[in-house]
């Protein structure tokens, strides 16, 4: 991350990559969403989940390390991360697969789902890229967060979680045209607005954790994918604390002497 960024994603708990991806990787992913969908035959459904986004080839196992994303990931989780889980939201109108409430948020405490900063360097826990595949302006709905809040000391208020009334004027719109990408750590309270926009809502989430820790249960393993790199193996190992300095036996898992 440059310095700036550095500071927007302390100060706020996300950051917003203009054009991270090209408009030719853009057309390329939603073109196969669009396969998909009809697929499933889901394209009357208001609204849609897809949660295995992975198999469905190249372009999507590109996004596990995108050189645009994976550097400012790097700056906040250390290279040892490890993608937790993936999903595709298409919401067509009305509230998301999960409603329209707020979540998240530094208190209290989630061991999965943190942010600090300390040596000088941050830490977060649980960490999710959000791809924008279609254009979402400023009314139409989206990503909503209060800034600051994976900071914060004291939990949410009860009356402002819901986000299909009227929001409470410490809640923010994070908005922009396809191929923008939000970055936020899920220590910071988030939600999704209803979707209200002339055209579909399509968002692919990466979520990524610290390599000793897994959020989701049924995590992706490199051994379901092939044409992987050695850096999205990497990246696709189970959860563990790979001892730095220390020879492991693979075979035991022991520590060799």
């Amino acid at each position: 991350m440059t310095e700036q960024e550095t500071y927007l994603f302390d100060l706020q708990g996300f950051l917003v990559v203009e054009n991270a991806l090209t408009t030719s990787e853009v057309a390329t992913l939603d073109a196969i969403a669009d396969r998909h969908v009809a697929e499933c035959g889901v394209a009357n459904e208001p609204t849609y989940r897809f949660g295995s986004v992975l198999q469905w080839g190249e372009p999507y196992l590109d996004l596990i390390d995108h050189p645009e994303i994976l550097p400012r990931l790097d700056a906040l989780m250390g290279p040892d991360l490890r993608l937790d889980h993936v999903y595709l939201d298409i919401i067509r109108y009305g509230l998301s697969p999960i409603g329209s409430t707020l979540h998240g948020g530094s208190t209290p405490f989630d061991p999965t789902q943190y942010y600090h900063v300390q040596d000088g360097r941050m830490h977060s826990g649980l960490t999710t890229v959000a791809f924008n595949l279609r254009d979402v302006g400023p009314d139409d709905g989206g990503f909503a967060c209060v800034p600051a809040s994976h900071k914060s000391n004291f939990p949410l208020p009860p009356g402002c979680v819901d986000l299909s009334g009227e929001l409470a004027p410490f809640v923010s719109r994070v908005t922009g045209p396809a191929g923008t990408a939000i970055i936020f750590t899920e220590a910071l309270t988030h939600g999704p607005l209803p979707w209200s926009g002339s055209g579909e809502r399509r968002t692919i989430f990466y979520k990524y954790s610290p390599h000793p820790i897994a959020w989701a249960a049924g995590y992706p393993e490199a051994e379901q994918f092939s044409g992987l790199t050695e850096r999205q193996k990497k990246i696709l190992e189970a959860p563990n604390a790979r001892y730095k300095g220390r020879k492991r036996d693979p075979e035991t898992s022991k520590e060799e002497s």
